[in-house]
């Protein structure tokens, strides 16, 4: 959903702003809402929400119409275990250049942001799945 000029921004390693950011938030927000209006059970939504604003830009979803119900699965790595990771990527646009960046801009979501779930990602990728779907069951049943 990134446009064009998001890409190849990030392809040669310049952070994007948020200006850069805005308009795909809200693209992301509407395209979400847009398959729940279709009909679609739930969405799951990924991006980068690096900022408490730009987590807010989601959360509007949820002001306009109370049966949404917004979640965030924060996925919460150190810096090597994220270059690795990037840097394992194959033909993908976001390099491992761009991992410092998005640590320099990120505003860990905090105690009174009671709709981020944590998840700790160093594990496998089987283990992390588990402690992401155990976690967003345990919202969902909340919820209830």
């Amino acid at each position: 959903f990134h446009p064009p000029a998001n890409i190849e921004k990030m392809a040669n390693n310049i952070p994007l702003t948020d200006a850069d950011r805005w308009d795909w938030l809200i693209l992301l927000r509407q395209q979400a809402l847009a398959s729940l209006d279709a009909g679609a059970p739930g969405v799951v939504l990924t991006c980068s929400a690096l900022k408490r604003k730009y987590r807010d830009v989601i959360r509007i979803a949820s002001y306009n119409d109370h049966d949404v119900l917004v979640h965030f699965v924060y996925l919460r790595a150190d810096q090597d275990t994220l270059l690795a990771r990037v840097h394992g990527r194959v033909g993908h646009y976001m390099k491992d250049s761009m991992v410092k960046s998005q640590f320099e801009a990120l505003e860990e979501p905090t105690a009174d942001e009671p709709d981020v779930l944590a998840i700790d990602v160093r594990g496998s990728m089987a283990e992390v799945q588990k402690l992401a779907l155990d976690a967003v069951s345990e919202a969902l049943a909340a919820d209830s």
